[in-house]
């Protein structure tokens, strides 16, 4: 178990824990007060540092290295229904954006979203997340693919930012990226969007748009990461607590400005803490969701997609 900076005190505690049950196990001394006072201890730090967490923290957790990614999400919801579909039939296929059919139930869905890597090797397969225009591509055709066969469209979103290199340039990203917004809005089918761990820039625009978008308690959602506004605002990364507190990417500060519509809520320590509970979880907020559109015809479903997406930003003095 890997622990961040602020998780130390659980980290030592959860040594104790430990160290004094091995110890009554070697021995014939009685330590089952200790174990119990130790156990105590450990619940209550628990609850007073993930009570407590900033954004900054969030958004620590939410790169956790042991936080489940798409794949994780799909196998686990979807079992052996999940069927992998590859490429944009123009150029690749890009294995940052994942994409297939799968079964929650009953219910067929179409699944797209980001997915990183679990060490160096997979990682640089996956492009550390970061899509290139043929994922987004490869994205919009098994929308269109899903419109076609009446299949609502569940989209999961994890990454640091569609990928900005000068051949994703040279290959058209902006345009991209900009094309997938245009044509989820006037998508015929329900879209469900899940935010499950970083939610950065037009990367996550370009599978964002959606009636229902549900995020993760430890996730966020900015046009920048902290980092790099950091490194704008004060030419150094040193400030990235200050930023990530100043750009409100929070779920919760996400919900309370109406830009996303309901917080999943995460295990106590996080998504990784308890990884079949958190899918429980997801997979029970999209069936819930999908109950919420399937009745609506494509026309009203577009004019309240169409509706809620005017509305953001609207400011009245």
């Amino acid at each position: 178990m890997e622990y961040l900076d602020f998780e130390l005190p659980i980290k030592d505690l959860q040594e104790q824990y430990e160290k004094a049950c091995q110890i009554g196990e070697d021995s014939d001394v009685d330590v089952t007060n200790t174990c119990k006072q130790i156990e105590k201890k450990l619940a209550e730090t628990k609850k007073d540092i993930y009570k407590n967490l900033t954004p900054w923290q969030r958004v620590q957790l939410s790169r956790h290295p042991n936080r489940p990614y798409t794949m994780d999400y799909i196998k686990a919801i979807c079992g052996d229904s999940f069927l992998e579909l590859h490429g944009d039939r123009n150029f690749k296929d890009d294995k940052a954006m994942v994409g297939g059919l799968g079964k929650i139930g009953d219910q067929s869905y179409m699944f797209i979203g980001q997915q990183k890597g679990y060490n160096t090797k997979t990682r640089q397969y996956r492009n550390f997340g970061m899509a290139n225009p043929e994922g987004y591509r490869k994205a919009l055709r098994l929308m269109e693919s899903a419109e076609k066969f009446n299949i609502p469209v569940v989209t999961l979103i994890d990454t640091p930012g569609a990928f900005p290199g000068m051949e994703a340039e040279e290959r058209g990203q902006g345009e991209a990226i900009a094309r997938n917004i245009l044509e989820m809005t006037r998508l015929k089918v329900p879209i469900i969007v899940v935010i499950i761990g970083e939610g950065a820039s037009g990367g996550a625009l370009g599978i964002g748009v959606g009636d229902k978008v549900l995020m993760l308690e430890n996730t966020w959602y900015s046009v920048i990461s902290p980092e790099s506004c950091s490194s704008i605002l004060w030419r150094s990364w040193e400030f990235k607590e200050q930023a990530a507190e100043a750009l409100k990417l929070t779920a919760t500060d996400m919900k309370k400005m109406k830009l996303v519509d309901q917080v999943v809520k995460e295990p106590l320590g996080g998504a990784h803490s308890d990884r079949e509970k958190t899918f429980r979880s997801v997979a029970s907020a999209i069936e819930k969701a999908y109950g919420e559109f399937k009745n609506l015809s494509p026309e009203e479903l577009v004019d309240q997609r169409m509706e809620k997406y005017s509305n953001m930003g609207v400011f009245k003095g």
